[in-house]
């Protein structure tokens, strides 16, 4: 007797395991993502983000799609369209979808949002993905300044403490990534010198690499891009005017070979699969969800192998020190930046 109650015990258990995962084996999760005009394929945050998707796709099983929008309106138009056609959750990306997936999540409390990049609350059906990007360009200004100033390393650098940044628009999520640019350069180099400027486009390589070269001319050896696919343009003048560049929000690392130092990247992908899989779960992270380093929110490429290991083994300790809470890294321009600059 004992025997078959351990039997209908043991059956029960497993019949409650089984249950637990109806909500990933049930009827397919209908995702769709808008995206704006850059291509899906962009080797940037646009690609991380249909990464995301197609990764859940496989591995969750779930419906998903895409559409590009071709002018702002479109952005609101095709939540709308999500909506009405019974997907579950509907992804932005970036501050220009910001209104657009207010308006769709108040029009449609029964469909769930996902803006990334943005930081919004109060929203019961919204989850708002946002980053600690300047822990990871925090990462990159150190590794920057550490190569500048070791005269030993053989790369195509003038060794003259001045850095650059090249960035896209001026927003926010851009000046988080150039803050922590800015204080782990000054971590590592006191006296250092950074330059930045904006192309203030989307989508337009010409401008980005105009904007590198012109800051090459002024001493620049190694130039970090922080402007999307517009950004690609850099890593072009790069090979072009024999120097550095530090790429961002995926790895570039392959596209001019010796010429890329690392890359620093946002992982959208994580963030779009991670919350797919909270949905299923009926787990829906409503609200502010942070992405860092600590959680693997963030991470920095290999860096370009004439890089000494002393080097590598020093932005390891930096990096532990940012997770531990050591070192704090500012969100905000430093005033000495700004006054660099004038």
């Amino acid at each position: 007797m004992k025997r078959a109650n351990d039997q209908v015990g043991f059956l029960i258990m497993v019949l409650i395991w089984l249950m637990s995962l109806l909500p990933l084996y049930g009827a397919p999760l209908k995702v769709g993502l808008v995206k704006d005009y850059a291509r899906l394929n962009d080797r940037s945050f646009n690609q991380l983000t249909y990464q995301g998707l197609v990764q859940a796709e496989k591995e969750l099983g779930i419906r998903g799609t895409a559409v590009v929008a071709k002018k702002d309106s479109d952005y609101l138009f095709n939540m709308q369209r999500y909506a009405r056609g019974g997907y579950d959750l509907v992804i932005g990306v970036g501050v220009f979808m910001t209104e657009a997936i207010k308006d769709a999540a108040v029009q449609f409390p029964g469909t769930k949002f996902l803006l990334i990049d943005v930081p919004v609350e109060g929203f019961p059906n919204i989850s708002s993905a946002i980053f600690a990007s300047q822990e990871i360009s925090f990462l990159a200004g150190a590794l920057s300044a550490l190569v500048d100033r070791d005269q030993s390393i053989q790369l195509p650098i003038r060794h003259n403490g001045i850095l650059s940044i090249v960035g896209g628009l001026k927003i926010h999520s851009v000046d988080i990534y150039m803050a922590g640019f800015f204080q782990g350069a000054r971590y590592i180099n006191p006296d250092i010198e950074v330059l930045y400027g904006y192309t203030g486009v989307l989508g337009n390589p010409v401008v980005g690499k105009q904007l590198a070269l012109s800051q090459h001319s002024k001493g620049s050896d190694i130039i970090y891009q922080l402007a999307g696919d517009t950004g690609l343009g850099v890593i072009e003048a790069s090979k072009e005017a024999n120097f550095l560049s530090v790429s961002s929000n995926s790895d570039q690392d392959s596209l001019v070979l010796d010429h890329v130092l690392t890359s620093t990247n946002k992982l959208f992908n994580v963030a779009v699969f991670s919350t797919i899989e909270e949905t299923l779960r009926d787990n829906f992270p409503a609200g502010l969800v942070l992405y860092n380093l600590e959680n693997g929110g963030l991470d920095i490429s290999r860096l370009h192998k004439k890089v000494p290991q002393y080097i590598s083994y020093r932005l390891g300790q930096i990096k532990e020190d940012i997770i531990d809470g050591n070192i704090r890294v500012g969100m905000e321009i430093p005033v000495w930046a700004k006054h660099q600059n004038q």
